[in-house]
């Protein structure tokens, strides 16, 4: 139960509290922005079995591998693509605290 609300509190809690807390002026469209972060997850559609609760999404999906994450910090370093690198990184994050329980439950 800790890893889901962990899990699914970062893809959803952290992006609304970054946007409310650190976002003064549209407010509302970083949120959203944030949220859309989620949206990475798409790719778990060419997998098999589409969705697996014992499989670690980091380099396992596209979209979750270590390139596409070395992309999601160059977004972020810049400043005109920093909201959606942040976006994409907040997700990884959820996924990879996802991985590290998977790793615990494993031991």
């Amino acid at each position: 139960m800790l890893r889901f609300l962990l899990h699914y509190g970062i893809h959803i809690i952290v992006p609304i509290a970054i946007g409310l807390i650190f976002f003064k002026n549209n407010r509302i469209w970083i949120i959203l922005i944030l949220l859309s972060g989620i949206l990475i997850d798409v790719d778990h559609l060419i997998a098999n079995p589409i969705f697996d609760p014992g499989r670690c999404s980091i380099n396992f999906h596209p979209l979750h591998s270590y390139w596409a994450i070395a992309v999601y910090i160059l977004l972020f370093i810049f400043k005109k693509t920093r909201i959606i690198g942040l976006a994409l990184l907040i997700h990884i994050l959820a996924d990879l605290i996802d991985c590290y329980f998977l790793l615990s439950e494993s031991n």
